[in-house]
């Protein structure tokens, strides 16, 4: 395992905003421009997801078809930046954006914590894009991703970027989790809120590595959560500041 020194500490000092601080009742749509801007004003971390477009663009979107927040259909890897630029976000002013018009508006004012969305065999060149979008930039960011050829090109082609290890499930999975982050060298864990009962999530305690949760949904679930683990993924509520003083939560 290549030896690496990353300070991956700030991501448990703020509750972070999943998918951005959206709110669908007002117009404020998952992953948009108005999403960021209103995290970044309420001053949370953010999560968003990135996918990339037929023309290797880093692209923020969670899908991987256009259907659900658009009205066009298809899988969004089929078409160019400026095709899915063009695409306003349903009931929304707001339409698809590329990954380095965000990082002009977060710009350092807020954590980032970017989510690949890989599709097997569809991704050559996914982590040389984000990476070259981040070039540069002075903000905090960290990446993860569920999806295990992600991680490994991450070490090859990024290895300065923090590195996240998104997982879930029982204690079944154990053992797939545990090789994955010895053999990516990740940096911090992410994990499902539902399945932090788990021997995987009491051993990434134990290491004091920064360990987060997704998706917490009620200020009764986030209290249950900081007994777990560092940092909340929220959405739909406004989060005490249990949790974010700058220290691990547990």
């Amino acid at each position: 395992m290549n030896e690496r020194t990353i300070n991956a500490s700030w991501i448990t000092q703020r509750p972070i905003a999943h998918r951005a601080l959206h709110d669908e009742a007002n117009g404020i749509l998952e992953n948009s421009r108005s999403a960021v801007l209103a995290a970044v004003n309420a001053g949370y971390h953010i999560e968003i997801d990135l996918q990339l477009s037929v023309d290797r663009v880093p692209m923020v979107f969670h899908d991987y078809t256009l259907e659900r927040m658009t009205s066009a259909t298809g899988e969004l890897r089929d078409r160019t930046a400026a095709e899915l630029q063009s695409l306003r976000l349903k009931n929304s002013q707001d339409t698809i954006w590329p990954l380095s018009e965000l990082l002009e508006i977060v710009a350092g004012k807020v954590g980032l914590i970017i989510e690949l969305k890989g599709r097997a065999g569809a991704d050559e060149g996914f982590i040389q894009s984000v990476a070259a979008a981040l070039k540069g930039y002075q903000g905090n960011v960290a990446i993860m991703s569920f999806n295990h050829w992600l991680l490994a090109d991450a070490n090859q082609f990024a290895p300065e970027l923090i590195l996240g290890q998104t997982a879930k499930g029982n204690d079944d999975l154990y053992k797939i989790h545990e090789e994955t982050r010895l053999a990516y060298n990740v940096d911090f864990v992410s994990y499902k809120f539902a399945d932090l009962d788990c021997k995987f999530v009491r051993e990434t305690n134990a290491r004091d590595m920064p360990l987060i949760c997704w998706t917490i949904k009620s200020q009764k679930d986030a209290n249950v959560a900081y007994e777990k683990t560092d940092q909340i993924t929220f959405e739909g509520f406004t989060p005490e500041d249990l949790g974010s003083t700058g220290d691990m939560a547990r």
